[in-house]
């Protein structure tokens, strides 16, 4: 059958394909709940297991060092062991994990199967998304797939405050691990009888050992460097030391990369502009979006006093805006319009609504302020990452779809850490500063607390404006590609070399 621009290598589409995104679409749900429902059920798994305020924050950290340290080994991994194979063990992995932490009775064992969910979930993020990659080769329907798995990756993370907040206040907390188990059980079954891994895409070469290791421990002392700055401050010796080894070992990595015969990342999957502007500005909004989240969620449980039932359904308009604006703004303009059109005013759209929070006060009106602000976010950010996701393996060899896939999940990771840790801090400091210069004068202390609160919110915020603007530029001018389908199925590679693919390439 012969290839069209518009709809390259339509005999290779594999005739359930739709029905493996249903099972990849979960997955990936199920990991990107679990980076925020663990948040919400941490107070009550604090007290039943006695973990101490000092230990608290391991809950979170060990999941986040082993996710963001072992991604792009797991990404190497699915490219060489098989992306179907690779995501059904992640996922029985991380359901034996989950019940791991649901069934924790101290914690060592809690802090156990966190690491274990993480360095799971390094195999299964990687290798959900370059499933997609290479089995959606029609460039509409592609933009539809992306469309979805965009709409999940935005919006799962809003979901998981609900979900948390109603497992934690109607079960107990141990149910935040145990709903995970249905979930993998379900989607590895599924994609065990349907997903069927188009033949020749994968990278047979030797494994790059000393890449693995530099690239592992790099990113585990970045990502260390930032949550203890959270907790320690900046200028502490152990997190200066932190990104400072981070510095050396990420250096020694690009080097060893350049010089190995098979590279654990090859450095064409990051020159190529329209990928490295992706994982550059997907970075830049996440860390926007995390520390936004983590914002809203103590202004409305603490401020407003929101149940965290009730905090969590505050999200809706977030998530309702994330959906539409993937499925029915990206994913209906993706073949249309380049993909910067899409991913530059979308960081911007976001960008109005988060400028709109600036104006947050201990009175702010939810129907008034939060909720438009919520939409406008919603709608933005869902409309640049369904693009972001579908570029993100643009123009890619298929043996290299996993790694270049993991590089998503690796700037997100990276991204989520620095946000949390980064306008934590900022709004901390100006929190502080605000006490200082008005304790003199309030005659009622709690009042006092709050309105420093909000504002060290606030403050915080205004840099996430600054964030979102940063990389709607950065999509504006490093991705330069058209609209999908608009030029041949022959693309460079990154190194000058072309090849010819099985995954839709876009024209330059």
């Amino acid at each position: 059958m012969s290839k069209t621009a518009d709809n390259p290598d339509i005999s290779l589409q594999d005739p359930s394909r739709w029905k493996a995104l249903v099972f990849i679409a979960l997955a990936q749900l199920m990991v990107v709940l679990d980076a925020t429902i663990v948040n919400i059920a941490l107070p009550h798994a604090q007290l039943d297991l006695g973990i101490s305020d000092g230990n608290k924050q391991w809950v979170i950290t060990a999941y986040a060092l082993a996710f963001g340290g072992l991604l792009l080994f797991g990404g190497r991994i699915a490219d060489l062991w098989g992306r179907k194979r690779t995501f059904v063990v992640g996922l029985l992995g991380f359901a034996a994990a989950s019940a791991l932490g649901g069934a924790a009775t101290g914690e060592a064992m809690m802090f156990g199967s966190r690491a274990l969910q993480g360095a799971f979930g390094a195999l299964l993020a990687p290798a959900a998304l370059s499933l997609l990659a290479v089995m959606f080769t029609d460039a509409k329907e592609r933009a539809k797939a992306f469309g979805i798995y965009g709409a999940i990756a935005g919006g799962g993370g809003a979901v998981g405050l609900i979900l948390g907040g109603v497992l934690t206040e109607y079960l107990n907390w141990r149910w935040t691990f145990f709903v995970n188990i249905p979930f993998a059980i379900i989607a590895a079954a599924g994609a065990y009888f349907v997903i069927r891994e188009p033949a020749g895409t994968r990278n047979r070469s030797t494994l790059d050992i000393p890449g693995v290791v530099l690239s592992t421990l790099g990113l585990v002392t970045l990502v260390y460097g930032f949550t203890r700055a959270e907790s320690a401050g900046w200028s502490d010796g152990l997190t200066v030391s932190m990104f400072i080894a981070s510095a050396v070992l990420l250096a020694a990595f690009v080097f060893t990369e350049s010089k190995v015969k098979s590279p654990l990342l090859p450095l064409r999957v990051l020159t190529e502009r329209n990928r490295g502007g992706v994982y550059l500005s997907l970075g830049l909004a996440i860390i926007a979006m995390f520390g936004l989240f983590l914002f809203l969620t103590y202004y409305l449980q603490i401020v407003k006093g929101y149940s965290p039932v009730m905090t969590g359904f505050a999200f809706l308009p977030m998530i309702a805006g994330m959906i539409v604006g993937s499925t029915q703004i990206g994913a209906r303009l993706m073949t249309r319009v380049a993909p910067r059109l899409l991913m530059g005013p979308g960081f911007l759209v976001a960008g109005t609504g988060m400028l709109m929070l600036t104006q947050l006060e201990v009175g702010s009106s939810y129907a008034g302020l939060i909720l438009p602000a919520q939409v406008l976010l919603g709608l933005g950010m869902g409309t640049a990452f369904m693009p972001a996701m579908s570029l993100a393996t643009h123009g890619v060899r298929p043996e290299d779809a996993g790694v270049a896939s993991a590089m998503v999940n690796t700037s997100q990771q990276v991204g989520g850490a620095i946000g949390t840790a980064l306008l934590n801090t900022i709004a901390a400091s100006a929190t502080t500063a605000y006490i200082t210069s008005h304790a003199a004068g309030a005659t009622n202390q709690k009042l006092l607390q709050a309105q420093a609160m909000v504002h060290g919110y606030s403050n915080a915020i205004w840099w996430a404006v600054g964030i979102l603007v940063t990389a709607g530029t950065i999509a504006f001018t490093l991705i330069n590609t058209g609209r999908p389908g608009a030029g041949s199925v022959t693309a460079a590679s990154g190194d000058g070399v072309e090849d010819e693919v099985k995954i839709p390439v876009v024209a330059h």
